[in-house]
């Protein structure tokens, strides 16, 4: 089978590519690096020609309001167009868990990926939206830089973080299974509260700083119910706990580093 890994570059994206290539298929990793670029359309349908599974992992290089939206809307239709011509037979889709969910409702982020999922939905192909709780690699973004002992106010809604590893390997499955014309959701084995997260990401490496729950601190815009960032019930539970995947975080950055 050929497959055309949208985003294939990135941190999610290299992952699915190098699991779909172990497993004997034809992979593109399409990125505006490689001459794909789904926002313009530039190399789609010469990207696109005799695939049969598209998946979609790209994510917009800014959460700005209007340039995130525009970034998923375009590449939305693009992709669509192109899958079209090309008889593409099922689309696969990242997003993100809570999506719909009204406490989002202030989100411009959300709402962008709401609105690639209703171009997905209306497209007539085939499709699969996985649908992941927050990467444990984006708790130090989450936190962000700050003085030290400068406290750090984080929501208290809960969080169920999972492993970028644990997520390109239920996207790939997804991949090479059968569309569900809908949505599977994936997170991780724990859930805890964001500010509690954070602070263990903190201590784990070395950062003096304290966090402070606050129900009423907003992420992405908007102010979360207990509930918004989890997934439902049957979701996908990725293997890899905090301290498994911060071993593996270690190694992999001790490793870039030599």
């Amino acid at each position: 089978m050929k497959f055309v890994v949208i985003g294939g570059t990135g941190l999610i994206g290299s992952k699915v590519v190098e699991r779909l290539r172990r497993r004997g298929h034809e992979v593109v990793a399409a990125a505006p690096s490689t001459g794909i670029n789904a926002v313009t359309g530039h190399g789609l349908d010469a990207a696109l020609t005799g695939t049969d599974v598209v998946v979609d992992v790209a994510n917009s290089p800014s959460f700005e309001d209007q340039a995130v939206l525009a970034f998923f809307e375009n590449a939305g239709r693009h992709l669509v167009a192109a899958e079209q011509r090309a008889g593409v037979k099922h689309h696969v889709a990242l997003s993100v868990v809570g999506t719909g969910r009204p406490a989002f409702a202030a989100s411009g982020y959300i709402r962008a990926k709401a609105a690639q999922e209703a171009l997905i939905r209306a497209a007539g192909i085939p499709y699969t939206i996985v649908q992941a709780t927050q990467f444990f690699e984006f708790l130090g973004a989450i936190a962000g830089p700050g003085e030290p002992g400068q406290p750090l106010r984080m929501s208290s809604g809960l969080m169920q973080p999972i492993a970028a590893e644990d997520v390109a390997a239920a996207v790939a499955d997804c991949a090479l299974g059968a569309p569900v014309h809908g949505t599977v959701e994936i997170g991780g084995p724990q859930q805890a509260p964001m500010a509690q997260w954070v602070q263990r990401f903190l201590a784990a490496t070395g950062d003096s700083r304290t966090v402070v729950a606050d129900p009423q601190e907003p992420y992405f815009g908007a102010v979360l119910e207990a509930d918004t960032l989890l997934p439902g019930e049957g979701a996908m539970l990725g293997r890899q706990d905090f301290d498994t995947w911060f071993a593996r975080w270690v190694r992999d950055r001790r490793g870039a580093a030599a």
